[in-house]
């Protein structure tokens, strides 16, 4: 992502002085995001989170809220259509962004990605603060690298 996509969401976080987000308000955030948003970008939101889920997990993760969508053929990764977004819930979302946090954290830092394209994100408070956390962690992120020798990501600078 780069720097002139998210200045309106810095200067939108600056203007109403919100306090400092944490990496763990991150899931909290996306399904508050979730819960505004319409069916086509839940659909993105929720694709985006299952890319990490193995079959076990998706009938795990949530109370098996996604089980449905483990397919009866070969395992190639599930796919929530329009009809499945309509049965999803904000908390099913906030335990499946909880899952993926912890597995693959590198999804949530993708967000980004999918959201930035939406202007219904910069258009709900969850969908600045989402975008504000994710920028935050990565420059967090960023110093902790360099500090190291490592590169962070291009898409979170």
């Amino acid at each position: 992502m780069n720097p002139h996509t998210t200045q309106p969401v810095d200067e939108a976080a600056t203007a109403a002085s919100l306090p400092e987000l944490r990496e763990a308000n991150v899931p909290v955030l996306v399904a508050a995001l979730y819960d505004e948003s319409p069916v086509g970008l839940r659909q993105r939101l929720v694709n985006h989170l299952l890319r990490p889920l193995g079959p076990l997990a998706l009938v795990a993760v949530a109370t098996g809220a996604f089980a449905r969508l483990l397919p009866s053929d070969r395992w190639s990764g599930a796919q929530v259509q329009l009809d499945d977004v309509l049965r999803i819930r904000a908390d099913q979302v906030l335990d499946l962004a909880r899952y993926v946090q912890q597995k693959s954290p590198e999804m949530l830092w993708r967000l980004p990605e999918i959201l930035g394209s939406s202007p219904v994100v910069l258009g709900t408070l969850s969908g600045v603060l989402l975008l504000t956390a994710l920028r935050a962690q990565a420059h967090a992120a960023g110093r902790l690298k360099r500090a190291r020798g490592s590169r962070v990501p291009a898409l979170l600078m």
